[in-house]
């Protein structure tokens, strides 16, 4: 048997989605909630946990709360990047995708997790950002073997 454990965290920024073909290629902000799905790659700890929730908080929540929160997150590709880097006070923070739902969680996923939980006995196994309480992206990979 696996078992997971799964802490969210709230956070707001803003962004726009280059390319989209409506109201998301302007700029504007969400208050989100990301979701952090961990499993262990051996047994529960001595303890009986998979991983306790304050480290959870502590490496992939506070992440979140010091790259993301409160910035408005451009693609290295958008136009507007230029223009608004000028002045750091607009807490522009470019990052190498489209900042959509889905491509935040990849990223949380493929390369957050892994750099954050490398000391651990765990993995990031799934990612769900929510944009909106109807609006939501989830991103997962298999259960360690272990």
């Amino acid at each position: 048997m696996k078992i997971t454990v799964t802490r969210h965290h709230d956070f707001s920024y803003g962004h726009r989605v280059v390319g989209h073909e409506g109201k998301c290629a302007l700029l504007h902000g969400h208050n989100a909630r990301v979701h952090f799905t961990v499993a262990s790659r051996k047994e529960l700890d001595a303890v009986g946990r998979v991983l306790d929730f304050s480290i959870i908080k502590s490496l992939l929540c506070d992440w979140v709360e010091e790259h993301w929160d409160h910035r408005m997150l451009l693609s290295l590709d958008d136009p507007l990047r230029g223009v608004l880097a000028k002045y750091p006070s607009a807490g522009v923070v470019v990052v190498p995708f489209n900042p959509t739902a889905e491509n935040m969680g990849q990223y949380l996923l493929d390369v957050i997790g892994p750099s954050q939980l490398e000391d651990t006995r765990c993995e990031l196994i799934e990612v769900t950002v929510e944009e909106t309480r109807k609006c939501r992206a989830t991103c997962s990979r298999g259960m360690p073997s272990g």
